[in-house]
């Protein structure tokens, strides 16, 4: 039902009348008194910039410590040239075949070291990547700009193009670029088409891993063997989980990433985290039902599961805004699933060998 509005004819009026009122409204309206209200316009005030000068260093000098390293990085390369060339020379003086063929070898090895120097900046780059992608994705599920959000999804469908098994996830997510949705909810709904599937095999690989040090080192005669095998384990990790996000990082963005992970969980407080809820695991009756050894198991897998977890948040596109995060305690009922298995096990084995010896 349409509403009628009378409408006011014009008037002309002075501004040192008397039924005129001046007051800061929205609107300007004439009451039943016919005085008319006028709403009025703060001065212009020009919006003052400051410019934040404090991330320039206060040292203007030399660095020394750069044109040091440098300087020693070139002597050494000068060093290993002139050692090659004079190895060749004496080569091809004595032989001209064992010339050729140590000029074959030092071809060999500088292809070899150009394609490990590509490979290595295209992980690094990679893994930039990501880390810009997750960062740009938490601003815009704040800012709620669409235009952007619509660009990341994008790009994050270029991350994903080579991963066959999240198909169908985006040709539905590409099916709904086209739709008027809001920054924020774009990427909560590339969250759910396209990280689904990946988390799921993220805490499959974490789970295995943990299960899988928990019964080494349960029942490993070193403590040494246990150091390696932790340490083994968990660059593998890191590695798939970095594979499985669309990373793919070499050796020195592996190490970078380590580096990263092991920093996130020193500033998060991880490790005590694990700490305090192994402890109240063991509070719940859970250490009188395994033996010594199956405790130490327990707390290396979960410590590789806390690990595992902290590398998904440095290596997930996107953060968790859409899906839950998951937590030891998602974790902790299969690797002591794990362990009441090999526990089971181990009981039927003894009785087995008791019977034998009857």
């Amino acid at each position: 039902m349409s509403k009628k509005w009378k409408h006011r004819p014009p008037a002309v009026f002075r501004l040192d009348q008397d039924h005129l009122i001046v007051d800061s409204v929205t609107k300007t309206r004439l009451s039943s008194e016919r005085q008319a209200q006028i709403k009025s316009e703060p001065e212009f005030e020009a919006l003052a910039i400051t410019v934040d000068d404090s991330a320039r260093s206060s040292r203007r000098g030399v660095r020394w410590a750069i044109l040091f390293w440098c300087a020693l990085g070139g002597l050494l390369l000068l060093a290993i040239g002139v050692a090659v060339n004079d190895l060749l020379t004496d080569l091809l003086a004595r032989n001209q075949e064992l010339g050729w063929l140590g000029l074959a070898f030092a071809t060999l090895a500088v292809v070899s070291l150009l394609v490990i120097a590509v490979r290595e900046t295209t992980g690094l780059m990679r893994l930039a990547k990501v880390e810009k992608l997750r960062q740009r994705a938490a601003e815009m599920i704040v800012s709620d700009n669409r235009i952007e959000a619509r660009a990341f999804v994008h790009e994050l469908l270029a991350l994903t193009r080579k991963m066959p098994h999240l198909a169908r996830g985006r040709a539905d997510l590409e099916g709904h670029l086209g739709e008027i949705i809001d920054g924020s909810d774009m990427v909560r709904l590339a969250e759910r088409e396209l990280m689904t599937p990946l988390d799921q095999r993220a805490r499959k690989l974490i789970s295995v891993a943990a299960t899988r040090v928990s019964v080494v080192t349960a029942v490993s005669p070193r403590a040494v063997i246990d150091i390696l095998f932790v340490f083994g384990t968990a660059l593998t990790l890191v590695r798939r989980l970095a594979f499985l996000y669309g990373a793919r990082p070499g050796t020195l963005s592996l190490a970078r990433l380590v580096r990263q992970v092991v920093m996130h969980l020193a500033v998060t407080g991880g490790l005590a985290a694990s700490d305090s809820l192994i402890q109240q695991m063991l509070g719940h009756g859970i250490a009188a039902k395994l033996s010594v050894r199956l405790g130490e198991g327990v707390l290396n897998g979960l410590l590789t599961a806390r690990f595992g977890l902290a590398a998904v948040d440095l290596i997930r596109p996107v953060p968790f805004a859409a899906l839950p995060r998951p937590t030891l305690s998602d974790l902790m009922s299969e690797v002591l699933r794990s362990f009441g298995d090999a526990e089971e096990q181990q009981g039927s084995e003894s009785s087995l060998a008791i019977t034998e010896v009857q």
